[in-house]
């Protein structure tokens, strides 16, 4: 069902604004419009310009909130908005100073981490480094050489050079050490090391004693400092957690605040000597009566219901309101659009056949079990919509289940209080034997079809709309066409006779030339002149090959249903299969590790197929013969939880 809107005006003076917005609107649900746009033709408007003082502090309470959880936190309604600015700066400037120190400690972290990852491998040294550092006579050269290389390093070198390379370290891949040559031979042994893939290390001159005490010595302030940082991550942690609940109430008085304050954007300003500001939008009926009555007596406020639709420029939003049962169905609607504001709600519609056409075409009361129980619990739980319509679409499969005695594929366990869907058939005048399943899908694709046909008529009258209602193919001229034919088929079938010819005249061909020339009869009838001027012979023509479709689409759309049969059937077949893999034709004792895979199987595979399947019938073979779906959804300016 659709929620019944009204559409609002209220104006007062400038200033009192935040007033209106904290007092009463913030009490409802409106969806606001921009003033500007629906007084558009209005002297002496302009737009209401300010500077969001609530902002910048919102945005600082909303950076806090993100570090804390608030699932079980309930605001302090009773806060004030200065109180909620004063906790946000204080709690941003107290975590600021955590934040400084832990940044500090940080960077001495990284710095003493570098200068510990440049001695480590050189930990085999046993001699002083800050010696080293200040030799004068001897150079040294701190570095690394690839393995490749060494073998070679040390046979050219050590036989041409005066030099020595005292190894420190040896990974995967290089060998560290500490190269020492003479002052006078300095330039020239570099860059013979350089061409035997020496690779220099400059270790910064702040070492003390060996590399080893070096290592012990950054190792302890390291986890020093690690226990600093350890401690100011805890020290934020309390303190978010002490001021949670003030955070919390900061973060959503500044959030009303600041969407209060927002209001202005869709506000529109008078120009005169006193000041006054006018907003608009809708509001669902109860919701507008309510408003209306609470500001009756304040002189502030002037509020205007507005009665004729002429009058507002903006098309009335649509705002769903089911039964809590139909809810998880309104997902379906959404997914094709939601209806405009003067169509019908198909909400419940597809609720009953999509559970109808699902159990029918998915029946097995064990697996329909399954879909239920799981379905509803993870609704209840997770609030998953879709596991909401599988739980409902298992209700049906398990009703069917008795009906077509199949209990997990097992069909000797069960009698069926209907028919067994593989084996039944029944004999159709001029076809022959047919499956009993596909001849009462047909049937029922036909009673389904002329409902939306109703629906149709029905929209189109909430709409005006003269030729949808009389001459379309789903409308009156139509509905007579299809029953006509739906009547006679089932006339024929049942072996009475048929309507004589005259009635057969007024049924068929008449509906056929009003909906074949619905556009020049609606013109003619309404006094309308056409917008396209076309001949009598291209009329005719064009009216040919539009009843041609039409009757194709009637037949089309008919044998569609035989889906619904059609996997009835092959569900059956399906789990005979899996039965027949297991072993348990005849009576014979069952693999049941078979039995529980080919079902675990059959019901995610099939029953992902089906509900698709059942969706395409609700989409095109039902929703496009009386559903627009072109509504734009309420969006109130400030939800209520």
């Amino acid at each position: 069902m659709i929620e019944k809107m009204q559409f609002i005006s209220i104006t007062g003076p400038k200033n009192d604004i935040d007033r209106v917005m904290n007092d009463y609107l913030s009490h409802y649900e409106i969806q606001l419009e921009s003033a500007l746009a629906e007084l558009s033709t209005v002297a002496d408007l302009t737009p209401y310009i300010a500077i969001n003082p609530y902002k910048e502090s919102f945005s600082r309470a909303e950076e806090l909130i993100r570090k804390l959880n608030i699932s079980d936190l309930t605001a302090d309604p009773s806060m004030k908005v200065e109180d909620a600015i004063s906790a946000v700066t204080q709690a941003v400037n107290d975590l600021k100073s955590i934040d400084d120190a832990y940044a500090t400690a940080e960077s001495e972290r990284s710095r003493l981490q570098t200068s510990l990852d440049k001695i480590l491998p050189f930990d085999g040294l046993d001699f002083d480094v800050d010696k080293i550092l200040h030799f004068k006579a001897i150079k040294y050269r701190f570095g690394r050489i690839a393995k490749e290389y060494i073998g070679k390093f040390e046979r050219y070198v050590y036989d041409n050079v005066d030099t020595l390379f005292y190894k420190c370290h040896t990974d995967d891949n290089y060998v560290w050490g500490v190269c020492f040559l003479p002052s006078r031979q300095a330039d020239k042994i570099d860059a013979i090391y350089k061409s035997m893939h020496f690779e220099r290390v400059y270790l910064p001159d702040e070492y003390q004693g060996t590399p080893h005490d070096a290592i012990m010595k950054l190792t302890a302030q390291l986890e020093a400092l690690d226990a600093s940082l350890e401690e100011r991550n805890q020290k934020k942690a309390d303190y978010l957690k002490e001021h949670r609940q003030t955070l919390y109430s900061a973060y959503v008085k500044l959030q009303n605040q600041s969407s209060n304050f927002d209001v202005r954007k869709l506000a529109a300003c008078t120009e005169n000597q006193a000041t006054f500001y006018i907003l608009c939008g809708w509001m669902t009926k109860a919701d507008a009566k309510s408003l209306a009555r609470e500001v009756e007596n304040d002189d502030n406020l002037y509020c205007i219901i507005e009665d004729d639709q002429q009058n507002i420029l903006s098309k009335p939003p649509t705002k769903l309101k089911n039964p809590k049962i139909f809810k998880p169905f309104e997902m379906f609607v959404e997914m094709y659009g939601l209806p405009n504001y003067h169509e019908f709600d198909p909400t419940i519609f597809v609720a009953l056949t999509y559970t109808f056409i699902f159990g029918w075409m998915f029946g097995d009361v064990g697996q329909g079990l399954c879909l239920l129980i799981g379905g509803f619990l993870l609704y209840h739980f997770k609030k998953v919509k879709l596991a909401g319509i599988i739980g409902y679409a298992g209700i049906f499969s398990t009703f069917f289940g008795f009906m077509f005695g199949s209990f997990f594929g097992f069909e000797d366990i069960l009698p069926a209080v209907w028919l067994r869907p593989v084996t039944q058939m029944t004999d159709v005048p001029f076809i022959g034997k047919l499956n009993t399943v596909f001849v009462f899908a047909i049937a029922f694709g036909m009673i389904i079809i002329l409902i939306t046909m109703i629906l149709h008529i029905s929209n189109a009258v909430r709409q005006k709309d003269f030729e949808g209602t009389w001459f379309d193919t789903n409308g009156v001229a139509g509905l007579v066409f299809y029953a006509s034919a739906v009547l006679v088929i089932v006339l024929f079938m049942t072996g009475n006779p048929l309507p004589a010819g005259i009635v057969l005249a007024v049924m068929f061909i008449l509906p056929l030339i009003l909906i074949g020339f619905k556009e020049p009869i609606t013109h003619a009838l309404l006094k309308k002149k056409s917008s396209e001027h076309t001949g009598p012979v291209m009329t005719v023509v064009q009216a040919f090959f539009e009843l041609f479709e039409v009757l194709l689409s009637y037949f089309s759309n008919t044998l569609s249903f035989v889906r619904i049969g059609a996997f009835a059937v092959s569900h059956a077949a399906m789990m005979e299969v899996v039965l027949m893999l297991a072993g348990a034709e005849n009576g014979a004792s069952p693999n049941w590790i078979v039995i529980v895979l080919g079902n675990a199987f059959v019901c995610g595979m099939e029953g992902l197929i089906v509900g698709i399947q059942v969706l395409r019938l609700e989409y095109y073979e039902m929703f496009s013969r009386f559903y627009k779906g072109d509504g734009r959804p309420f969006k109130p300016f400030i939800h209520h939880k």
